[in-house]
């Protein structure tokens, strides 16, 4: 079970991140939550401008024995060389000054000089110079993007016995793995799509248990979360480590631009929920079932608290990750299908525990393969590349498109 980052999960402490017109101090980057290594062996520091101008580098640095660096900003030509004189205690070493055109994202990269292929012990860059007014940085340990949230609106107090939503992953965001994006997300459970790694991608469904622990074997009997039945190639079992409950995915090799839909049902069962998923694939080309589930005490309630989101579950937050929601829809008991489109934006990104900016969300259009537009909302988080364009808490709106789901529910496949 991959681990979904909760808003209080970022209790990673911190090195500090300052700016000032001091150009001794300047900004510290700390490489603990800032720092990448490329595959070709070359170390990225990431902080954020305010502002264009000349930035001046400074190193921090340890190193047993003399070495040599080549520095540069962002994809500039030509490298600076700097030495590094060996020695027992940390040392500042001037790394030469740059121009910067633009405010926004930008990196440091660092890279040995010659035949050496390892980096001494740099735990800090300090920048100064008018390019350093009012930047930031990641100052925590935190290396993962943060997680992007949305929370639809269920117009009154409409009861959702069934909950769907279409998802589709842009190809730029194909490449970059330890990505969930969450499709079917509600009080006590979730579902959704996984990219785990070049070779595995998943469909996803869990529930967790009432009963409060991170370890499922003290759950107990009268709390359990209780298979019923799965789907074809599905794997089920428990899970633990942020509260605990039952879990079930299928291996499936989902593709990038194309869209996938999910729905989920909430039947009562005196003081149980059964909850079902299914997911349907233009390469399957009919409705599918994952699992469904038995969790007690929940006194029999339907769908609420309705979300979706993009999370990275690994330490590539270099990377980007974005997808597109789009056809929310709930269901009513009696089948009254009610669209939903107006959703709240969150995030994990924090100030303090973890002050990253490239993040948000928005509203798109979408061909869907009729030819017709339609409004889908999108979330992105990670890359390095935008910064954020919209508030914690704020309200999206998309038109609405009117036509709901075309699924004969009775007809959904139990096996």
């Amino acid at each position: 079970m991959n681990k979904i980052i909760h808003f209080f999960a970022f209790l990673f402490l911190t090195l500090s991140c300052h700016a000032s017109s001091d150009t001794t101090h300047g900004l510290t980057v700390p490489l603990s939550g800032s720092a990448y290594t490329t595959e070709k062996g070359v170390t990225r520091v990431y902080f954020l401008t305010a502002q264009p101008g000349t930035l001046q580098i400074n190193l921090r640095a340890r190193s047993a024995k003399k070495t040599s660096l080549l520095i540069k900003l962002d994809d500039a030509a030509k490298d600076t060389e700097i030495r590094i004189a060996a020695g027992d205690s940390y040392a500042t070493f001037p790394a030469g000054a740059f121009n910067t055109n633009t405010p926004g994202y930008h990196f440091i990269s660092i890279k040995p000089a010659g035949s050496d292929k390892s980096l001494p012990d740099i735990p800090e860059l300090v920048l100064s110079g008018p390019a350093a007014e009012g930047a930031r940085c990641n100052t925590s340990k935190y290396k993962g993007a943060p997680s992007t949230h949305l929370t639809y609106t269920i117009p009154g107090d409409s009861a959702a016995a069934w909950f769907y939503t279409e998802v589709s992953v842009p190809e730029i965001a194909d490449h970059s793995p330890n990505a969930y994006y969450e499709t079917n997300g509600f009080s006590g459970g979730y579902m959704g799509i996984q990219l785990n790694s070049p070779t595995e991608r998943r469909v996803i469904f869990s529930i967790w248990s009432n009963y409060k622990t991170d370890d499922p074997s003290t759950i107990p009997a009268e709390y359990a979360v209780r298979l019923i039945k799965k789907g074809k190639d599905v794997f089920t079992g428990d899970f633990g480590n942020e509260g605990s409950g039952g879990h079930s995915h299928l291996v499936f090799m989902w593709k990038p631009a194309t869209t996938y839909k999910l729905l989920v049902n909430a039947k009562p069962a005196g003081d149980h929920t059964i909850y079902t998923a299914w997911y349907f694939a233009p390469e399957n080309q009919q409705w599918r079932l994952v699992a469904q589930w038995d969790k007690t005490k929940t006194g029999g309630k339907l769908l609420s608290g309705l979300y979706s989101f993009v999370e990275n579950f690994g330490d590539n937050g270099q990377d980007y990750f974005t997808a597109r929601y789009g056809h929310q829809w709930i269901c009513t008991p009696s089948g009254n299908w009610i669209e939903l489109t107006r959703a709240r934006f969150t995030t994990t990104a924090d100030p303090i525990k973890h002050p990253r900016f490239d993040y948000g969300a928005g509203i798109t259009p979408v061909e869907d393969s009729n030819g017709a537009t339609e409004d889908w909302f999108y979330m992105y988080s990670g890359g390095f590349r935008k910064v954020n364009d919209l508030t914690r808490g704020s309200y999206l709106t998309r038109k609405p498109g009117g036509i709901p789901p075309q699924i004969d529910l009775a007809s959904l496949p139990d096996k």
